[in-house]
């Protein structure tokens, strides 16, 4: 029998040894823990990397498949530079200054048509244009429901410096609209309205808008315009900024191609702008030519009365030597009936150059070589 002061003696001897035990078992569950939580950080990049490289080879293998898709080729339209657009919208109309509005018409003309004038130099911000770009204009007064009159569209007939030249101004050409409607004459609102402001009237403008009708960057560029009565606005426009001295020093911009009008009126007394193209001519003989058909004064190869169609006609082989020229742009601006003679008369005139104008207008189009505005 062991005395009790031996037992406690014994079993205080055995405690060094458990503690010892316990501290290994401690520490070897520590170090496995340690290298658990090492290996699991060690795992996860690498399981997120070969997720990423699987990500990468999918998209590079996307990439290479959509690349190795064969397309037609596009004709793709030039971008003009930015131009200005919607500087003042209806809600916030410009109130330019009328400085000018005089009759363009001769003496035995059929209906009115005016040169109208505005003052700019005091909006702010300031409504610039360029040659091509239309403004809306929002005649005074209520239609018959008691609401305002809604603007109306009409083509630019000044460059972007305006008709004298200090940058100012803007110009329309403008006929006034009638016709008969049970037997009484009907009056166009605003084309009444423009047609009768004088100089120091309060006129409400919007815009500018429009890119359809710019012309080309290029100084070499070829330029075929059709234009019936008021539809000359922005061949105007285009013939100033070509021809006028002044005009090509402001824009240091020498136009080098050819440009060609083909302008249709029913009487000589209503042709617009004449002495200005009359001039044109003889000061630009390499680079101008004008062609007017005058319904009621010229007959065509048929007998009947001459339009712009059958100048067409009659100028067809020299007309697409120049259209096949991809430096030429062709514009047309005028009465939206124009459309339908105009069309007929390319048809017949690409038939003689062995063309298909139905194939051969969609890809001007496109190339951004037809420019239509009709009304």
């Amino acid at each position: 029998m062991y005395s009790q002061a031996k037992v406690i003696a014994g079993g205080l001897a055995h405690i060094p040894v458990v503690i010892a035990v316990f501290y290994f078992i401690l520490t070897t569950f520590n170090k496995r823990a340690l290298k658990f939580v090492e290996d699991s950080k060690t795992k996860k990049p690498e399981a997120k990397a070969v997720e990423t490289k699987k990500v990468a080879v999918l998209k590079t293998e996307a990439s290479k498949t959509e690349s190795s898709k064969t397309e037609a080729p596009k004709i793709v339209k030039k971008k003009h530079a930015d131009v200005p657009v919607n500087i003042y919208r209806p809600k916030t109309p410009y109130e330019g200054t009328v400085i000018g509005n005089y009759s363009l018409l001769k003496e035995g003309a059929i209906g009115r048509v005016n040169h109208i004038t505005f003052d700019l130099k005091d909006s702010d911000p300031f409504l610039n244009y360029v040659e091509g770009q239309s403004i809306g204009i929002m005649p005074a007064g209520e239609d018959a429901n008691g609401k305002p009159h809604k603007l109306r569209l009409y083509s630019i007939a000044s460059t972007r410096h305006g008709d004298d030249f200090n940058g100012n101004t803007v110009s329309l050409c403008v006929r006034q609209l009638q016709y008969e409607k049970d037997g009484e004459t009907i009056n166009g609102v605003c084309s009444t309205y423009l047609c009768d402001i004088k100089p120091g009237d309060k006129v409400k403008i919007t815009g500018p808008v429009g890119k359809e009708m710019l012309l080309p960057d290029e100084e070499d560029a070829n330029i075929v315009m059709l234009a019936t009565g008021t539809g000359i606005a922005p061949m105007r426009a285009y013939l100033r900024r070509m021809f006028e001295p002044t005009e090509k020093e402001k824009n240091k911009w020498n136009f080098k191609g050819k440009a060609w009008l083909f302008m249709g009126a029913p009487k000589s007394a209503n042709l617009l702008y004449e002495e200005d193209l009359q001039r044109y001519i003889v000061e630009n003989p390499d680079n101008f030519k004008y062609t007017k058909a005058i319904s009621r004064e010229q007959q065509n190869t048929k007998g009947g009365r001459m339009y712009i169609q059958d100048r067409v006609l009659e100028s067809a082989n020299e007309l697409f030597n120049m259209i096949e020229d991809e430096k030429t742009h062709i514009y047309l601006c005028g009465l939206k009936g124009m459309e339908p003679g105009i069309d007929e008369a390319m048809t017949k005139a690409a038939q003689e150059k062995g063309l298909n104008w139905s194939e051969l207008r969609p890809q001007l189009k496109k190339a951004g070589r037809w420019h239509v505005e009709t009304y």
